[in-house]
């Protein structure tokens, strides 16, 4: 399968192929139960038409997928993202750890949701990479304000996935590719969150719970 040598975008902007190459990466990262294989067929169509450092990747993780039973992928995707706190896919939680702040995080992005027309369900929390992605494609601007604000937890998340040769690395590594480089206080940010983690206060998400009006649609979380 070919895929376009256009390059990725520059900083400060967006290209027309971001909504598409979120959305794929969105659908992929979410838990693999019965609709994943379209996911993957779409995510794979999808792949053919991106630059091909965003599509590279893609490739990469449809190609482990083809070698990989269902259950066994849905076990993997469990002990990776569920019970390793350094491949959290919560963004907020490498800026915030469990403490009140990162409830005013989950806050805000509902809000930024709310404003655009989002409302999610009420299993499914705003900062999973999986939504974040989905938003992104649905409003561009917005959304890669939001994956630049936690550009820092992102590639953290990368890292720990490539380190532990996980398949999800590359679903990471393409959105990394649809960002613009890491410089200055972006890579200071990752390798000081790498050296420290996130903060350790558990003082619950309380704030999370505050009351804000969500208007319709309902929009589909990460499984």
């Amino acid at each position: 399968m070919k895929t376009s040598k256009r390059k990725p975008a520059r900083p400060g902007r967006t290209e027309h192929w971001h909504p598409a190459a979120w959305q794929a990466q969105s659908l992929l990262l979410a838990y693999p139960d019965e609709q994943f294989e379209q996911r993957l067929a779409l995510a794979g169509r999808v792949a053919a038409t991106l630059p091909e450092p965003v599509a590279r990747p893609l490739l990469r993780f449809t190609a482990h997928t083809e070698e990989t039973t269902p259950a066994d992928l849905a076990t993997a995707y469990v002990a990776t993202f569920d019970h390793r706190k350094r491949c959290c896919p919560y963004l907020t939680y490498y800026a915030h750890g469990d403490t009140r702040k990162r409830g005013i995080g989950l806050l805000r992005l509902k809000q930024t949701y709310a404003a655009a027309g989002w409302r999610l369900g009420d299993d499914e929390l705003p900062d999973h990479l999986a939504v974040v992605l989905e938003f992104a494609a649905t409003d561009p601007a917005t959304g890669a304000r939001l994956l630049t604000e936690h550009r820092a937890g992102l590639e953290l998340l990368r890292l720990a996935l490539n380190d532990d040769g996980s398949p999800w690395a590359h679903i990471l590594d393409s959105v990394s590719a649809t960002l613009p480089a890491l410089a200055g206080d972006d890579r200071e940010a990752v390798m000081r969150l790498a050296a420290q983690g996130p903060p350790e206060e558990q003082v619950g998400l309380d704030p999370y719970a505050s009351p804000v009006f969500l208007p319709d649609p309902v929009v589909g979380g990460p499984r």
